[in-house]
């Protein structure tokens, strides 16, 4: 009778270890599928980031992750409010940094990497080798910062130009009015920045190279985004939400950085 006893025992000490062991395992893949879940979004879309930062080797070219950063949130909400073409270019002029660098930065989004890196002029009253004073106001000769849409082309002063329309109230709203382009320009050379110590000046546009010109308009065409940066000046837009941004790629988020990479 006792080692029937002690069966009974043993049997129901198993049966409780199984319940348990199950118990176990069900809690700990409901709390992996749980914690894959509850990393926010916030931090999945800056994941994503800069894995495109990376990739474009954008460090290495002198452009700062926060200001690429920016550049893309402002990309994906203007392509959400269906203002870009299917196959828009991101297009950064980094006023952060000296004329005498090549701080225009190409880029397709979708595959990557950097169509081209270049120089790019700034305003006459902007400054003179650093751009330091902004304007929106018409005769100013100061360049604009923000996020503007490519229009289209023409040909006048300067040859092959596209037109620019600026979606930031307030800041560069009246680029057309101002007639800020972009265009070809001789002073915009290794030749100008040897001899003068800086590249030469615009208008307003951000001109680039002659030799360049061409080749940047039919790249970009109409629906491209440029965004023209100053990271110390006082400057919003309702194309720098995050969150409408991260919401936007969110199914591309998902399946390439929160399920499918490590989060760093």
């Amino acid at each position: 009778m006792r080692n029937y006893v002690l069966g009974i025992s043993g049997l129901l000490l198993i049966a409780t270890c199984s319940v348990f062991t199950s118990w176990k395992n069900s809690d700990t893949k409901m709390g992996t599928q749980k914690n894959l879940e509850e990393v926010p979004l916030e931090t999945a879309y800056i994941h994503h980031a800069k894995s495109l930062y990376q990739s474009a080797h954008l460090k290495d070219s002198g452009l700062a992750f926060p200001v690429f950063e920016k550049a893309l949130t402002g990309f994906y909400n203007l392509k959400k409010a269906g203002l870009l073409s299917d196959h828009a270019l991101l297009t950064i002029a980094d006023f952060d940094q000296p004329s005498t660098h090549k701080r225009l930065y190409v880029l397709n989004v979708d595959q990557k990497d950097v169509v081209l890196n270049t120089w790019v002029a700034h305003g006459q009253r902007s400054g003179e080798d650093q751009a330091v004073t902004f304007s929106n106001q018409n005769d100013s000769f100061t360049s604009s910062i923000g996020f503007y849409v490519t229009g289209e082309e023409y040909h006048g002063t300067h040859g092959r130009s596209l037109k620019l329309d600026g979606m930031d109230p307030g800041f560069n709203d009246n680029a057309r009015l101002r007639s800020i382009v972009i265009h070809g320009a001789p002073y915009v050379s290794e030749g100008t920045i040897a001899a003068l110590g800086r590249l030469g000046r615009s208008q307003g546009c951000p001109a680039v190279s002659p030799e360049l010109a061409d080749a940047l308009i039919s790249s970009l065409g109409e629906g491209s985004v440029l965004f023209i940066n100053r990271s110390a000046e006082k400057y919003s837009s309702s194309y720098l939400n995050e969150d409408s941004a991260y919401l936007a790629i969110m199914p591309e988020i998902k399946n390439n950085s929160l399920y499918g990479n490590n989060m760093d």
